[in-house]
């Protein structure tokens, strides 16, 4: 997935357009695969704050399977729980020892709503 198509799907989800909101903070996105778009291309789940923090927790491609089953979604929400509470102490580390990889560019538009 490129970093483009993961800022947009965080961006459309700033903007109120989110796919499907799974609960305990996790959204699906869909993510577009080079020349075919959204619909052919990648569903991820996002931790999601509105405004203030959006971790991609997984990512599938839509023609390999249908959808996550019930034990991955309790997995994912209880994951998201955990970043979503995180500090930014806790983040900062945690992108220290390459537990959490940032998005190239991430701040930008973070800082420019600011």
């Amino acid at each position: 997935m490129a970093d483009d198509c993961l800022r947009e799907a965080v961006f459309r989800a700033e903007c109120g357009s989110v796919d499907a909101d799974l609960g305990g903070g996790d959204i699906k996105q869909r993510v577009a695969r080079a020349g075919r778009g959204r619909s052919g291309g990648y569903r991820t789940v996002i931790a999601f704050r509105s405004g203030q923090r959006s971790v991609f927790l997984y990512g599938f491609a839509k023609s390999e399977r249908d959808n996550i089953d019930d034990k991955e979604l309790a997995d994912l929400k209880k994951l998201a729980k955990l970043v979503l509470g995180n500090t930014d102490d806790q983040l900062a580390t945690a992108l220290r020892e390459e537990e959490l990889k940032e998005l190239p560019g991430a701040h930008q538009s973070r800082d420019h709503d600011r």
